[in-house]
């Protein structure tokens, strides 16, 4: 996939210019022994971050709870009819969020950051960044983490998801992959653990029934069924791009990215079967509504809908024209919601 990256892979092409300049500053700082400047200043409070680049949203209790770019966090406490700003210590780009309650949460983003939120997503402290990161993959010793390690801290966390309140993952870039047993107080590295040998992007990790999948680009697919401790890899169903998972509550796994392309597994990711979206175009976030209606959400604004657990889905067109969407969630009221690289969208459901 290259160097170019955002929250959602498929999005990476939009985003490319301001990412590269991330990188390189990011490189320039490690050359020079330093952190990132992004990675000690506050996110700047502007009217402007309304209508920011925004790459995910999710629920905190009742709340909704947005990231995107410069370290812009907003909340809604009204269903998405208003928006505003948290506080942030940072101002990298933030690529997801996911909170195990209404008040405890966390979300990733570049530069290696991880941040943590015990208020419902009004203040944030910074957990991890790539410089911490970075060491604390050189002392697992082997050669391959030294080569990680050299590169700096410019790498980016795309995805995290939580067991419960101590046990989470978070992983990224090049085969970025860490986790904890204590809410975050120490983040562990687990390259090590994972069976990809060409340090391939992990652009999705989610947690459902003891097992934690992971899915990342050229196909790739692996899952542990020890907390995490080790993993295996899972059958290839296809050599594209994966760029997220949804996990159903009925224990259906649906792994979905590039060009359209979602495959759907129910014993666990054993055997996978192609699913039929009728769409060509790339998919960057997904959804399950209430009653069990499963929502898949392409870069274009297309929502891709099941009602019989994913084995087939109809398309509807965004209500307010296509969008550069990246994220998506639905309000108490079964509105949609949309975090888009145009701000947030709110709209009926369909």
């Amino acid at each position: 996939m290259g160097m170019c990256w955002i929250g959602s892979a498929a999005l990476a092409t939009a985003m490319a210019a301001a990412l590269a300049a991330t990188s390189v500053g990011a490189a320039r700082a490690a050359e020079a022994s330093l952190p990132p400047a992004a990675l000690s200043e506050p996110a700047l409070h502007s009217p402007k971050a309304l209508n920011a680049a925004m790459l995910a949203v999710t629920h905190a209790g009742a709340r909704l709870v947005a990231v995107g770019e410069r370290g812009t966090v907003l909340l809604s406490d009204d269903g998405a009819k208003s928006w505003r700003q948290a506080q942030v210590p940072v101002q990298v780009t933030l690529t997801a969020v996911r909170f195990v309650d209404e008040r405890t949460g966390w979300a990733v983003g570049h530069l290696g950051v991880i941040l943590k939120s015990e208020d419902g997503g009004e203040r944030w402290v910074k957990q991890l960044d790539g410089v911490q990161a970075a060491k604390l993959v050189a002392a697992d010793g082997d050669e391959r983490s030294k080569r990680f390690a050299e590169e700096g801290p410019d790498k980016p966390f795309f995805d995290l998801d939580f067991i419960d309140a101590q046990h989470g993952f978070a992983v990224g870039a090049y085969n970025l992959a860490f986790a904890t047993v204590d809410g975050g107080q120490h983040w562990t590295p687990m390259l090590n653990r994972l069976p990809n040998p060409k340090s391939l992007h992990l652009y999705g990790v989610r947690v459902a029934g003891g097992r934690v999948t992971i899915a990342g680009e050229q196909g790739l697919l692996m899952a542990s069924g020890d907390g995490g401790a080790s993993f295996n890899a899972l059958p290839a169903a296809y050599k594209g791009s994966y760029f997220g998972l949804l996990a159903a509550r009925s224990g259906t796994l649906i792994a979905y990215g590039l060009r359209g392309n979602a495959w759907r597994s129910a014993d666990q990711g054993a055997s996978w079967t192609r699913l039929d979206t009728d769409s060509q175009t790339s998919i960057s976030a997904a959804l399950e509504l209430d009653g069990g209606e499963l929502a898949l959400l392409a870069q274009t604004g297309e929502l891709l809908r099941s009602r019989d657990d994913g084995r087939s889905f109809t398309k509807t067109l965004p209500s307010g024209g296509p969008l550069p969407a990246a994220g998506l969630a639905a309000t108490d009221g079964g509105a949609l919601v949309i975090a888009s690289l145009r701000g947030m969208r709110r709209q009926s459901a369909p």
